[in-house]
């Protein structure tokens, strides 16, 4: 059983975070509470309705403190899991899986937060044709555990850092001298995927003629998103962003748009409710 996710070092990231946790002293409640030879078994479940995330990622951190810990997950990455749905059973040594606990549970309940909150996203423009996307907005060194969640409650990763595409915004615009000149600069230097930020339907067609490939429409209310929708006219993908909420998500994919990029399902998702009760063997 092992979490593999492409450019995450899973062995790196149990290690640190347990280190973290350790200190120099290590568990000390565990040593002075718990014997040495007691054994446990637990049961993480579900608390409320979520998405599994980061299920296999969490078994590591037992298997890591006890190697010969039998461990059970009983749901996998996506799924759905109703209250009080039992998602890992483990057995093990009790100072181990005590010591390996908080951060085996702040693990999956971070990202089943994401991909539960990205879930009621992706519901709310079922049937639209649009595509939700996630965003840069992660906590630093946590990307692409955080955009697996996403994928997992059912978005598409957008940009995984600022190498895979040029996006130029309002910045890049005011230092360049323009929209046009910023865009053929992108192009001379060899850039094939260029995203272009605009806010104003009047930017849309001297982006399109300098060579964008993709115009992020930013915080444009439903109407002008029609607007600029039906004046690209399938030339290029749109991406409607700023300010999407899961009570207005459905209003702007029905504008006709491409794609949807929310932050919040990485910025503000609130943590999975899911425990972890142990019992003494």
């Amino acid at each position: 059983m092992t979490f593999q996710l492409d450019g995450f070092d899973h062995d790196a990231f149990v290690a640190a975070t347990l280190a973290e946790d350790l200190g120099a002293l290590g568990d000390i409640t565990s040593t002075a509470v718990i014997p040495a030879e007691a054994r446990f078994a637990g049961r993480m479940a579900s608390r409320d309705a979520i998405v599994v995330a980061g299920i296999e990622l969490a078994a590591a951190f037992f298997a890591h403190l006890d190697p010969q810990a039998q461990i059970e997950p009983l749901t996998a990455d996506g799924e759905m899991a109703q209250p009080g749905t039992t998602l890992l059973r483990v057995e093990g040594k009790a100072r181990a899986l005590l010591t390996a606990e908080r951060s085996a549970l702040n693990t999956v309940q971070h990202l089943a937060g994401i991909a539960t909150l990205t879930r009621s996203y992706v519901d709310a423009i079922a049937g639209t044709g649009a595509t939700l996307l996630d965003t840069r907005k992660t906590i630093p060194g946590l990307r692409r555990l955080e955009k697996y969640a996403t994928r997992m409650g059912g978005a598409h990763n957008h940009r995984m850092g600022l190498w895979d595409a040029a996006m130029i915004k309002d910045n890049h615009v005011a230092v360049a001298g323009g929209i046009e000149p910023a865009v053929r600069q992108a192009v001379d230097a060899g850039i094939e995927r260029i995203i272009v930020e605009v806010d104003r339907i009047d930017q849309i067609e001297p982006a399109l003629a300098a060579g964008a490939t993709w115009l992020l429409l930013d915080n444009m209310q439903p109407s002008t998103l029609r607007e600029a929708v039906a004046l690209v006219g399938g030339r290029v993908p749109t991406e409607a962003s700023g300010g999407v909420r899961l009570d207005t998500i459905r209003t702007i994919a029905e504008t006709g748009v491409t794609y949807i990029s929310v932050g919040r399902l990485t910025q503000s998702a609130p943590a999975a409710d899911i425990g972890l009760d142990f019992a003494a063997l």
